[in-house]
C-alpha cells in the first residue's frame, strides 16, 4: 500500500515538474500565466496520483507494463526541456543553450525538405511571421521530431529484441488496456490487430495532417503565430509527441496480439497432441 502510494506521488510530482519546466526556465512570465501553469500542473499531478494509486485502472494504458509509460514520459520531458532551453537562449544565452540551438538548427535545416513534416509545420505559420519565429519553429520542430523518432526506435528495440512485455511476466489485458473491452464483440485477436494498424497509420499521418488542418482553419480562425514561447513549446511538443505516442501504442497492441496468437497456437498444438491415440 505504501509503495503504491509513494510511487503514485512521485509520478504525480514528475508530471507537475514537466508542465512547469517552460514557466521555470523562460523569463518574463506574467503572474496570470504563472497561476494558470500552477493550476494545470496541480490538476495533472492529482490525476496522475489518483490513477496510479488506484487498484482498478481507469484511462492510463499499460500501467503495469513498464517501461512503456516511462519511455513516453522521458521523451516528453526531454522534448519540453530541450525546446525550453533553446528559447531561453534567445534572451539569456549560455553555453548549453547555444549548443542546443546549434544542434536544433542543423537538424531543422536537414529535415526541412519538400513535403517533410518540418517543412509543413513551418508553412503553417502566417506569412507575416518574422524570421526569428520561423527559425525558432524550424529548429524546435526538427529537434522534437528527432526526439520522438528516437523514442519510437527505443521502444521498437524493447519489443523486438528484449521481448516486452513477456519478460515481465503475465500480461493482464484488463489492467493494462482499460479502454479495450474484450467482450465488445468479434475476435479479440482481430480487433487488436486492427487497432494496431489503425494506430500506426494514424500516428504516421498526424505530423502531416495537423499542419494542413491548422493552415486550412486559419481562414476561419485566428492563425497560430507561435510568437509566444510557451505556445511554441507546447504546440511543437504536441505535434511531435502525440503521433509518436500513438505509434508506440500501435506497436504495443500489435505485440499483445502476437502474444495471444502464439498462446492460441501452443494451446491448439497441445490439444492436438493430447487427442492422439496412445
Amino acid at each position: 500500500m505504501f509503495a503504491r502510494m509513494s510511487g503514485a506521488a512521485i509520478r504525480g510530482l514528475l508530471v507537475a515538474i514537466t508542465i512547469m519546466v517552460p514557466a521555470l526556465m523562460l523569463p518574463g512570465l506574467g503572474s496570470d500565466s504563472t497561476q494558470v501553469v500552477i493550476l494545470v500542473a496541480l490538476l495533472a499531478a492529482i490525476l496522475t496520483f489518483v490513477e496510479y494509486n488506484s487498484v482498478f485502472p481507469s484511462i492510463v494504458e499499460f500501467r503495469d507494463a513498464a517501461p512503456f509509460n516511462r519511455l513516453r514520459f522521458i521523451a516528453l520531458f526531454i522534448t519540453v526541456f530541450l525546446l525550453s532551453a533553446i528559447l531561453k537562449g534567445k534572451t539569456e544565452p549560455t553555453q548549453l543553450t547555444d549548443t542546443l540551438s546549434a544542434i536544433g538548427t542543423i537538424i531543422g535545416n536537414a529535415m526541412d525538405f519538400p513535403y517533410s513534416p518540418v517543412r509543413l509545420i513551418v508553412l503553417m505559420l502566417p506569412e507575416t511571421s518574422s524570421y526569428v519565429v520561423v527559425e525558432s519553429v524550424r529548429s524546435s520542430a526538427g529537434l522534437a521530431y528527432v526526439t520522438s523518432l528516437i523514442a519510437m526506435a527505443a521502444f521498437l528495440v524493447l519489443v523486438r529484441v528484449l521481448n516486452w512485455p513477456a519478460r515481465s511476466g503475465a500480461f493482464n489485458v484488463w489492467v493494462n488496456l482499460p479502454l479495450f473491452d474484450p467482450t465488445a464483440g468479434g475476435d479479440v485477436l482481430e480487433r487488436l490487430q486492427r487497432d494496431a494498424r489503425v494506430n500506426i497509420a494514424l500516428g504516421f499521418l498526424l505530423p502531416f495532417l495537423i499542419p494542413a488542418v491548422v493552415k486550412l482553419a486559419a481562414d476561419l480562425l485566428d492563425p497560430i503565430t507561435l510568437q509566444n514561447p510557451q505556445t511554441l513549446i507546447w504546440t511543437v511538443t504536441a505535434w511531435a509527441f502525440l503521433p509518436a505516442s500513438i505509434i508506440m501504442r500501435g506497436i504495443a497492441m500489435g505485440k499483445i496480439a502476437d502474444m495471444i496468437e502464439e498462446k492460441r497456437r501452443r494451446t491448439y498444438a497441445e490439444n492436438a497432441d493430447g487427442m492422439q491415440p496412445a
